[in-house]
């Protein structure tokens, strides 16, 4: 144990503070049992390292960080650290790469409720399945979910600002006011082309030069590894997944004629659609439908994305489709906090309520035809908005598509 706490210290100590995640403001840290779940790369352990940093620093007795992934977990189980943890006085566990360990929601069930003084907070895999038969940890922990860098995160992070998010009804009541607040400050598009191409993922601080590589390794890591460990799914399949990551990163956008796309990589058309969910539960892709509930494993996107426009660049590279990278762009910074599904006219129905068309410049909302049973499903006359790109400043129901990067 005095291995992990010689880690542990040694991480928490070297953990920058200088830029900081909005989610860290919305975890609710006093709950006893906490998840954060996310696809790899997004940040989930400099999370709990700052957390650790701020909350535990005059106390580093009471907090224990380790990653079960470490060898020590080779020849020791996790339930002797925490005893061994509570015994000398710790109070809070914060363990990484939870889903690495073998039947861990029957472990941390038991260890909550064997240790009411405990305190645990875990990060696992987007793929994490805390609804288990055997532990059911949804109706103790309090679980949230970690995507990417948003564009407002990326700015401050790599700009030096320090500007605040803004709700979607703010935006689109406001944007106006905002977006020339935003630009009296910066020039968006001096840093949104390098946001869809390589900033998402918080490791661009390492180098632009490198980020290509690190994607590549990431992607690899979810397809070849927790794929294969979450969702039982067999190597041979693997390279036609990312077969099946190229043909939608090719299209603009992507509606997918399953049977086509089955023949064309090899797959039936029941693995396929199998496949098309783990890949969004991986956060590699993103399905749009038209019903935003009931949905099934083996029910056929309407619309197929992938998960963010980094990805896209990764798999096609310099000539990527402008319309379909705008998209996937909306499609990614909305899906966060708001529910979107494919409406019949327009491009995203929003939390039911709010119609978005994508577009450049020129776009106008005239374009918006909406059927008549869309119209009144929305009252789209008044809820019909268009989310224009190349314009620093918006204009009525015109809105500059990089706002929409500063809803998170």
């Amino acid at each position: 144990m005095e291995d992990l706490l010689e880690v542990s210290r040694r991480r928490i100590s070297n953990t920058s503070m200088d830029f900081v995640r909005s989610i860290n403001h919305k975890v609710q840290w006093k709950a006893r049992l906490i998840g954060v779940r996310g696809a790899r790369g997004t940040g989930k352990t400099t999370l709990l390292l700052q957390h650790i940093k701020e909350a535990f620093g005059d106390e580093p007795g009471r907090v224990l960080y380790a990653s079960l992934d470490n060898l020590w977990f080779v020849q020791n189980s996790l339930p002797d650290l925490a005893d061994r943890f509570v015994k000398r006085g710790g109070t809070h566990l914060f363990l990484d790469e939870i889903h690495k360990y073998p039947e861990w929601p029957r472990v941390i069930k038991n260890l909550y409720d064997d240790y009411p003084e405990l305190s645990i907070v875990f990060t696992g895999s987007s793929l994490l399945e805390i609804l288990d038969a055997r532990a059911d940890l949804s109706r103790r922990a309090i679980v949230y979910t970690m995507q990417g860098l948003s564009f407002r995160e990326y700015l401050n992070l790599s700009a030096g600002t320090a500007f605040p998010l803004f709700s979607l009804e703010d935006i689109l009541q406001n944007h106006e006011k905002i977006s020339a607040e935003i630009c009296n400050t910066i020039k968006p598009f001096k840093y949104f082309e390098t946001y869809l191409q390589t900033g998402y993922y918080p490791y661009f601080t390492e180098g632009v030069d490198l980020y290509p590589m690190r994607l590549e390794e990431t992607v690899a890591m979810i397809l070849e590894m927790e794929l294969p460990l979450l969702r039982r799914v067999e190597m041979a399949y693997i390279p036609k997944l990312k077969q099946l990551l190229s043909v939608i990163s090719e299209s603009a956008p992507f509606i997918p004629n399953i049977s086509k796309l089955g023949e064309r990589i090899g797959i039936n058309r029941q693995t396929l659609l199998t496949y098309i969910q783990y890949l969004a539960e991986a956060r590699l892709t993103r399905n749009l439908y038209k019903e935003a509930q009931g949905i099934s494993i083996l029910q056929k996107p309407d619309k197929l994305f992938l998960e963010n426009t980094n990805l896209m660049h990764l798999f096609k590279g310099p000539s990527w489709d402008r319309g379909n990278v705008r998209e996937t762009f909306l499609a990614n910074q909305l899906a966060y906090e708001h529910s979107i599904v494919f409406p019949e006219a327009g491009d995203f129905l929003v939390d039911g309520k709010y119609l978005i068309e994508v577009g450049g410049k020129r776009k106008t909302r005239r374009q918006l035809k909406a059927t008549d049973a869309q119209a009144e499903l929305t009252n789209s006359d008044s809820a019909a908005w268009v989310a224009a790109d190349d314009i620093e400043y918006g204009y009525d129901r015109k809105i500059p598509l990089w706002l929409f990067g500063f809803l998170y």
